[in-house]
């Protein structure tokens, strides 16, 4: 009885490897293929850099009172 299950626990796992290495070759097989040519992978997108604008702090003026409290 032991038998069975361990063959299709194998089966099992061997289905399962097959499948993660189709994902695998489905997202960056054409990568794989650039670098066994010795090729440059092209790029579907093009990347974007942020420009980050920093808020400049403005010195507070504020009056004699003010002043003398601090």
């Amino acid at each position: 009885m032991i038998a069975p299950l361990g063959t299709l626990v194998f089966l099992a796992t061997l289905w399962l490897l097959v499948v993660v290495g189709a994902c695998v070759l489905e997202e960056s097989g054409a990568k794989i293929a650039a670098a066994l040519k010795g090729k440059r992978a092209h790029r579907t997108f093009t990347p974007v850099r942020m420009r980050v604008r920093y808020r400049i702090q403005r010195p507070m003026r504020t009056s004699a009172r003010w002043r003398a409290a601090a």
